[in-house]
C-alpha cells in the first residue's frame, strides 16, 4: 500500500504540523510491528512565501495561496501509483476562504481520499460549512478525534454516519522517557508546577489564571506558573506580541514576577514530556467551548497531570470519569479554590494523575497508527460499503424554488439593485434592467404555481416600468431610494423591457395584465431604430419571438425580428476572423444570449444562415468557457479581447443564466439532446460545478450569492443575481429532475 499525506509538516512549528509528523511516524511503526509492507510520502503545505529545509519524506509542497499548485499536485498524486491521500484538515492551514483552494486539488484526485478534521465547528460561516462539505463528499472515510464531532458533521454537514471514524488524537508514550531525558529547568526544584503550552493567543484565556494566582500564592507560596509556548504566528502577523506583553503587564501589576514563568520557546517533543511528567498540574483555560480537539489536551493527560480545565466539547469527554477537573470559563475564582484543594490534599491530586495516565496508554501513538491501518485496510481492500458512497455524496441536491429574497429586495417602488449580503442596499436605488427581468420571473413562475404572491410583485415592476418610460416610449434606467429619475438609457435596459413585454403579452396571467404589457409595447417599439449594440438586438429579438409566437401573423413584427436578426449577423461577420467567430471584438457579459438569440430567429423564420451563425458562435463561446468538466466563465475583471489573456474572475451569475438560456434555444431550435447535458452543467455552475467548487446558493437566506472570486463566494445578494439564478432555476426545472 501506498499512502500520500498532506498536511503541515516539521520545521514548521504548529500543532497540525506535530501531529502530522507523529501520525506518519505511527503509521509506519505500526506497519513495520505487524509485517504490513506500505510506502508512505508527504506533500507539505507552506504558508507566506516561506519555505523550510524538510525531511526527506517530504516530497512536494504547495505553496497555500497558489491554486495551480494543488491542481499540480494532483496529477503527480494520480501518476504517483498511490493507493490513498490522507488529509489532514484544518481551515487556517489552506488556501482562499476558508481553504477553498483545497479543493481544486481534491476534485480531480481519482484515489480514495481519508481525511482527519482537526476542526467541526458547530456554527460554521458560508464558506466553512461548503467548504467542509465539499471535502466529506469527496472522502472515503472522515476521521474525526471527539466523538461529539459525529453528531455535527451528520446534522450540520449532512455526512452519511457510515463515513465517520472516530480515532482520538495520538500521545507519545510516555514509559520511554527516562530519567536521563527528563531535562528541566532547575528553578523548578522544589516548586509545584501548574502549566500550560501550546500557541499563544487571546483565545487561551491565559489570563483567566494569572487572575487566579493571588489566591493560590497566598496559601501556596511555592508555585510556579509555567507558560510555555510561541505566540501563535497569526497572531504575530496582525498584532504582534500584544497578547503576551499584556500578560506580563498583568503579571508585574499583581506582584506575581516570582510565580510566573514565561518560556517563549517552540520545544522539541522529548522537551516537552519531561515538563509534563515534572508538571503537577495542568490548565486548559480556553475561553470558548467550541473545541472539538485539544492535541494539548491529550498530551497533558497521557503525561499524568492533574488536569484543570474549562469545558470545552474536547475537555467535557477527555476529563469525564474523574481524569480531570472543569470549571467555568473566566472563573479564575473558582480556579483557585479547585488548584488550592488539589493542593492541599495529594491524595486527590494523586488519584486524578493515575486515572489520567491509564487513559493515556489506550491513546498512544503506536496504537493509533494501527487504528489508521485498519482504516485504509477496510478502504482499499476490503471494498466496504462505504466506497460507493463518493459519488452519491457529490450529487446536487437542488432546493425547492424560494422567493424569499426577491420579496426581500422588493419594495413599493420596485426591484431594488443591491444588496450588502442579504441586506437591501438603499443608496444604490433601483434599476429598469432588474425590474424588466423580473416581470419574466414572475410570469414563468406563475405558470408554474399560480400563487398569488407572484401577481403581487408583478404589479410593482410594472409599475416600475410603467413609470420609467418617457412620453416619446423610450425609457430611463435608474431611479435613487429617493425617488429621484436619474436621465440614463441603454440597449440592454431597452432591449430586456421588449423581452420581458413580449413575454407578459405571450403568457399574461390576466387580461388586463396584456392589455398594459401591450400598450407599453407598442408605444416603445418605435425606437429600436436607435439600437446599435449586439445586446439590444440579441434582447429585443426575446421579444419579438415571444410575441410571434402569440401572434404568428403579425407580419410587421415578423419583419422586424429579421431586421435585428440580420443586424446581429452583420455584426458578426464584421467582427469574425481567424479563431474569433463572435460578435463584437470581446467577450463581455450575457454572450451566451448573442448565439441564444439567433436560434430563435431560425425557429421562427427556418433561415439557415441564422442557424450557422448561431452553432459557429456558440462552439466558439464554449471553448472559452467549458475547458474541464464544468462551466467556467468570463470574469468581469479582465474580459476577454480577441485571442488576449483574460481573467475567470468575477464570474457572475447572469452569465451561468445567458448559457441556461443557450442551451434552451438551441434545443427547442434544433431538438438535439445533447443540449441539455450542457443545460443542466450551466444551471449546475449555481451548485458548484464551477471553478471554485462550491455552491452559490445560499441556503439561510434563500439567495443566490453575487459571483465567484478567485478564492471566495462574493456574499452579497444583488437583483441582478437573484434574477439570474430564479430564471434559471425555472428554465432549468422544465428540462431537468429539479427534486431532492
Amino acid at each position: 500500500m501506498k499512502i500520500i499525506c498532506l498536511g503541515n509538516f516539521p520545521p514548521r512549528q504548529c500543532g497540525i504540523a506535530t501531529f502530522t509528523e507523529n501520525l506518519v511516524r505511527s503509521i509506519l511503526n505500526a506497519a513495520e510491528i505487524h509485517t504490513i509492507k506500505i510506502e508512505l510520502e508527504v506533500i507539505a503545505m507552506n504558508d507566506g512565501g516561506k519555505t523550510y529545509a524538510y525531511p526527506s519524506i517530504v516530497k512536494k509542497t504547495i505553496r497555500a495561496n497558489e491554486k495551480m499548485d494543488y491542481i499540480q499536485i494532483s496529477n503527480y498524486v494520480n501518476d504517483s501509483g498511490a493507493d490513498i491521500f490522507l488529509l489532514q484538515h484544518e481551515y487556517g492551514i489552506y488556501g482562499g476562504e476558508s481553504g477553498v483552494l483545497l479543493l481544486a486539488l481534491l476534485r480531480r484526485l481519482k484515489i480514495p481520499i481519508v481525511s482527519t478534521f482537526h476542526t467541526v465547528l458547530e456554527k460554521p460561516n458560508f464558506h466553512q460549512l461548503e467548504v467542509l462539505r465539499k471535502i466529506t463528499a469527496y472522502s472515503r472515510r472522515v476521521v474525526i478525534m471527539n466523538s461529539l464531532a459525529i453528531k455535527f458533521l451528520t446534522n450540520i454537514y449532512h455526512v452519511r454516519q457510515e463515513k465517520i471514524a472516530c480515532i482520538e488524537h495520538g500521545v507519545p508514550d510516555f514509559k520511554i522517557l527516562g530519567d536521563d531525558k527528563q531535562q528541566i529547568p532547575k528553578d523548578w526544584n522544589n516548586r509545584k508546577i501548574m502549566l500550560t503550552f501550546g500557541l499563544i493567543g487571546r483565545s487561551k484565556g491565559i489570563e483567566t489564571v494569572i487572575r487566579s494566582l493571588p489566591a493560590i500564592v497566598s496559601k501556596n507560596p511555592d508555585v510556579l506558573y509555567v507558560i510555555l509556548g510561541k505566540t501563535h504566528p497569526h497572531v504575530i502577523q496582525n498584532a504582534g506580541e500584544e497578547y503576551r506583553n499584556y500578560l506580563n503587564s498583568m503579571v508585574s501589576r499583581l506582584d506575581l514576577s516570582n510565580n510566573v514563568l514565561f518560556i517563549n520557546e517552540y520545544v522539541s517533543e522529548l522537551e516537552l514530556m519531561a515538563y509534563l511528567k515534572r508538571a503537577d498540574i495542568y490548565v486548559t483555560p480556553y475561553l470558548n467551548k467550541a473545541q472539538i480537539t485539544s492535541g494539548t489536551l491529550s498530551y497533558a493527560v497521557s503525561g499524568g497531570c492533574a488536569v484543570v480545565s474549562t469545558p470545552y466539547w474536547h475537555a467535557e469527554q477527555l476529563l469525564a470519569d474523574d481524569r480531570g477537573i472543569l470549571f467555568d470559563f473566566g472563573n479564575y475564582t473558582q480556579l483557585a479554590e479547585i488548584v488550592n484543594e488539589l493542593l492541599d490534599k495529594p491524595e486527590l491530586m494523586q488519584k486524578l494523575q493515575q486515572k489520567a495516565i491509564e487513559y493515556g496508554q489506550n491513546i498512544t501513538w503506536p496504537l493509533i497508527g494501527k487504528n489508521y491501518l485498519d482504516l485504509f485496510d477496510s478502504v482499499v481492500y476490503q471494498k466496504d460499503k462505504v466506497n460507493d458512497m463518493k459519488n452519491q455524496d457529490i450529487e446536487i441536491h437542488y432546493p425547492d424554488f424560494d422567493i424569499t429574497h426577491l420579496k426581500r429586495l422588493t419594495d413599493d417602488s420596485g426591484l431594488l439593485q443591491h444588496a450588502r449580503t442579504s441586506v437591501p442596499y438603499y443608496k444604490a436605488g433601483y434599476c429598469l434592467d432588474d425590474n424588466a427581468r423580473a416581470i419574466v420571473v414572475c410570469v414563468k413562475a406563475w405558470q408554474k404555481d399560480n400563487k398569488q404572491v407572484y401577481l403581487d410583485l408583478l404589479d410593482k415592476y410594472l409599475a416600475y416600468l410603467t413609470f420609467m418610460q418617457r412620453r416619446d416610449g423610450s425609457f430611463t434606467n435608474f431611479m435613487t431610494y429617493e425617488r429621484t429619475v436619474l436621465d440614463a438609457k441603454s440597449d440592454d435596459a431597452y432591449g430586456r423591457i421588449i423581452w420581458a413585454l413580449g413575454y407578459l403579452m405571450r403568457f399574461a396571467p390576466t387580461n388586463s395584465y396584456f392589455h398594459l404589457g401591450y400598450e407599453i409595447f407598442e408605444g416603445a417599439i418605435p425606437q429600436y431604430g436607435k439600437l446599435r449594440y449586439a445586446r439590444g438586438y440579441a434582447n429585443c429579438i426575446f421579444g419579438l419571438y415571444h410575441y410571434v409566437k402569440r401572434f404568428p401573423d403579425q407580419e410587421r413584427y415578423l419583419k422586424l425580428l429579421q431586421t435585428l436578426s440580420d443586424q446581429l449577423c452583420e455584426l458578426y461577420q464584421r467582427h469574425k476572423k481567424a479563431n474569433w467567430n463572435w460578435f463584437e471584438d470581446s467577450l463581455t457579459y450575457d454572450n451566451g444570449l448573442l448565439p441564444a438569440a439567433l436560434y430563435r430567429s431560425f425557429e421562427i423564420s427556418g433561415e439557415q444562415r441564422y442557424l450557422q451563425i448561431a452553432d459557429e458562435s456558440r462552439v466558439f463561446l464554449e471553448s472559452k468557457c467549458i475547458r474541464e468538466d464544468w462551466l467556467s466563465l468570463i470574469g468581469n475583471r479582465k474580459w476577454l479581447r480577441l485571442d488576449q489573456d483574460y481573467d475567470l474572475f468575477a464570474q457572475q451569475p447572469i452569465d451561468a443564466m445567458a448559457m441556461v438560456i443557450l442551451y434552451q434555444c438551441a434545443w427547442e431550435a434544433t431538438g438535439e439532446s445533447v443540449y441539455i447535458d450542457k443545460l443542466q452543467m450551466s444551471f449546475d455552475w449555481f451548485f458548484g460545478k464551477n471553478d471554485l467548487d462550491i455552491t452559490l446558493f445560499d441556503s439561510e437566506s434563500k439567495a443566490c450569492n453575487d459571483g465567484i472570486e478567485e478564492a471566495s463566494i462574493n456574499r452579497n445578494q444583488g437583483a441582478e443575481s437573484n434574477i439570474a439564478y430564479l430564471l434559471s432555476y425555472l428554465i432549468s426545472e422544465s428540462f431537468l429532475n429539479l427534486r431532492s
